[in-house]
């Protein structure tokens, strides 16, 4: 019996690596523009697909594919912004937010059209037999997936807190103004926060494919479940984006283990439904202006 708890706990800790990531790319965004990029699952769909195309389909070095990937999502991803958002300097939030949803809808029209309605995986980082903790069997991409995660959560807390770069995005995040009259390029670091997010995204595609099928349709759903880990840790808590994306991939596993894998997708919504009810500002409490900076 706890062999089989564990093997659920260890299947949703691989999908909430997944959902944290894409929490913390809504969180990069929200915090430079106050903009709910609801196409942020895209950015991993894109991730997966691109790395099958050039490591598979071009058959390409697996680093080389690898690099080309993040910078060709990184580029869509400043494309986006420059095209859409940046033009629209004063315009609604509303009307910024139905952008990004037209843009999450040409975006999957296009992979559609390139990849087809087909599911795509490539094989894992290293071959090997499957890892047994305490009877539960994980494979060994699972661990690539946690530590690649973890690094990026590393990377993007150091960012912030330790580079003159991070700390004026940062700074915009908080005072926009304040942050035009000392002279950072409020513009620029929107762009930027961008191309952040949605190399975070290519990262998680790359990782998840090859134990997940990554499929030109998976976008909205895994937009939900990130936007739902925002949520649940306070949208603006980087930190908080993190653990909610790990609770959600556990809830999930357990509850299409216990329960019905047909309710699976539904948890995020239930919980989604029940902090905006009971808890707006999250479970830890932070308001939606908080800066990026609370990791």
């Amino acid at each position: 019996m706890f062999t089989v708890l564990l093997q659920f706990i260890l299947s949703g800790i691989t999908v909430g690596a997944i959902y944290a990531l894409v929490g913390l790319g809504f969180n990069i965004i929200y915090n430079a523009t106050s903009i709910i990029n609801l196409a942020q699952g895209e950015f991993v769909v894109m991730g997966g697909l691109i790395m099958w195309f050039f490591s598979q389909s071009l058959q390409l070095p697996f680093f080389t594919s690898i690099i080309l990937t993040i910078l060709l999502v990184g580029l869509i991803g400043l494309m986006m912004e420059r095209l859409t958002i940046n033009p629209l300097k004063n315009a609604d939030l509303l009307l910024m937010i139905m952008i990004t949803v037209a843009v999450s809808i040409v975006l999957r029209g296009i992979l559609m059209f390139k990849f087809g309605k087909d599911p795509y995986s490539y094989p894992p980082f290293t071959e090997g037999e499957p890892i047994v903790i305490l009877g539960a069997v994980i494979q060994q991409q699972v661990l690539w997936v946690l530590g690649i995660t973890l690094t990026c959560i590393g990377l993007i807390f150091l960012f912030f807190n330790k580079t003159m770069l991070g700390k004026a995005m940062s700074a915009c995040a908080v005072n926009p103004t304040a942050a035009k009259l000392v002279g950072i390029n409020v513009s620029r670091m929107i762009m930027l926060s961008f191309i952040l997010s949605a190399i975070l995204g290519a990262i998680g595609g790359i990782a998840i494919t090859p134990i997940s099928l990554m499929e030109y349709d998976k976008g909205p759903s895994l937009a939900v479940k990130g936007f739902c880990a925002a949520i649940m840790g306070g949208l603006g808590n980087g930190m908080g984006a993190v653990v909610g994306g790990f609770i959600i991939g556990i809830l999930e596993s357990l509850t299409a283990g216990y329960i019905h894998s047909g309710f699976k997708d539904a948890v995020a919504l239930v919980i989604l439904l029940g902090i905006l009810f009971f808890k707006p500002a999250g479970l830890f409490g932070s308001k939606a202006t908080l800066s990026v900076r609370k990791f």
